[in-house]
Formats: C-alpha cells, structure tokens, sequence
C-alpha cells in the first residue's frame, strides 16, 4: 500500500509543466493535494475537476503570487499539515552580471530559495510524524553554471545547499530531503526561452530548438515531466526511505561532460 496514502502533499508552481505532472502522478496515488499557482481558480477549475473525478482525491488550489511577501506569508501561515512538500516554483530571467537588474536578482532569490525556506521551515514544524518527504526540485544549474543565469544559477545551487542541511538535520527522524536536477524540460518556461533564442537569431522554432539542445544535453533530447514525476514518486515510495541529501541529475548527459 502507498505508505501515504490519504495524506497531503504541498506542490508549488504546480497549475502547469513540471509541477502538474508531478500533481497527476501523486494524484494516481491516491495522495491529496495542495496546488499553488499564478493562475486564478476559475483558470485552473476544469482540469482540477478532471483530476478529482479521474482519482478521486481532495484537491486545494491556492492563487499566490511568491513575489508579494505578503502574500505568501499569509500562505504559509494558513497551510494544512502535509507529509511531501515538493519546491517547485520558478521563474526564469537572463541577462549579463554587470547588467543584472537588482530587483530581478531578488525576485529570483525570493522565489527559488527564501520561499523554499520558509516552506520547508513550516514543513518542520507542523510534521510531526514520519514517514515525510522534501524534494525540491533544482536544475542542472544547481550543479553548473551558464551564463547570463546569475540570479538563477545563484539560488538552484543554493537550494542544493540548504537541501543537504535539511537532510543532516532530518536524519534518522523519517523525513527525507532531496533535490531533483533536470537538464531542460519542454516546459512553458523552456518553450519561451526558445522563442526569444528564435527571434534573436532569426531561425525559426525548431532550428533553436535543436541548437538549445546541441550545445548542453548529449541526447539532444529533452527530460519528459513523466521522468521527473517518476522520480517523485520513486522517493516518496518506501524504496526511498534512506535516500537523503541527494542531488539527482535528469539531465541526458550535461553534468557528465
């Protein structure tokens, strides 16, 4: 039997991409769900509905913006007791160093590392019986670094950082922590990355497609969501239950060069 089975799992960023996936997957486990996402509730009610009727489970979604603190304070402040808190929340902006906008660099360590933090601070606090699970979900740039990525190279590798103190400091309780660390994902996120890149270069969507992948991912082939809720569910499951502090690549081969 899934060992949380009736529980509830946190998943931010989750009304779309990487997070949805990963919501679908723990949904197929009969596994409850609180959702945040940018989207409002009426946005997000079909596919919401759907996902209850196909499963059967209890479903929360939460319309929070992570970049007004007062509102995801209030967020935090109000959330149920859960045994999987999945960080995955993310945004995206590139630009040089020396021409970083400061604000961008402290939306993007808000959103990728403080946010986690108080999360994953809360999560403590109110769990109070094992088994439990923290995946945060990093990116290969949380292991490498690429340029004009400074805010978010900065943050995924902290979060790797703040991942394996957790695990030191959850260790022998029954809570687990771990970091995900995909190459590129065909995401929202991703797909306009590929769209500006086109318009730049002036290729079309597929030619930038292809260099995207050529210059990082030796299989020239993106992570799927399924490889990464997979995973998910892979450690959450009681095969997981001594995997802790870990940073796994889905990567098709880019921190291997």
């Amino acid at each position: 039997m899934n060992q949380f089975e009736n529980q509830w799992a946190l998943i931010t960023g989750s009304s779309s991409g990487i997070g949805w996936g990963i919501a679908q997957s723990l949904a197929e486990q009969r596994i409850n769900l609180i959702l945040q996402g940018l989207e409002s509730l009426e946005q997000m009610q079909d596919k919401i509905q759907v996902l209850k009727n196909t499963t059967g489970v209890n479903i929360q979604y939460h319309s929070v913006d992570f970049s007004d603190t007062k509102a995801w304070h209030a967020f935090v402040s109000q959330l149920p007791t859960h045994h999987i808190l999945i960080n995955n929340a993310g945004l995206q902006f590139v630009a040089s160093v020396a021409e970083f906008p400061l604000e961008k660099w402290n939306l993007l360590l808000q959103l990728h590392l403080t946010v986690p933090f108080m999360l994953i601070q809360n999560f403590l606090k109110q769990t109070l019986h094992s088994p439990a699970r923290i995946i945060n979900i990093s990116s290969v740039h949380g292991l490498v670094a690429s340029v004009n990525k400074s805010a978010y190279v900065t943050a995924k590798h902290g979060l790797i950082g703040l991942t394996k103190t957790v695990a030191l400091e959850t260790a022998g309780t029954g809570i687990t922590c771990n970091a995900i660390c995909p190459g590129w994902v065909k995401t929202p996120l991703v797909e306009n990355q590929i769209r500006d890149r086109a318009k730049k270069e002036n290729m079309s969507f597929e030619q930038a497609t292809v260099k995207l992948l050529e210059e990082k991912q030796p299989s020239k082939t993106f992570t799927d969501v399924s490889d990464i809720a997979g995973l998910v569910q892979f450690l959450c499951s009681p095969a997981g239950k001594n995997i802790t502090g870990s940073s796994m690549t889905l990567d098709g081969g880019w921190t291997a060069q």
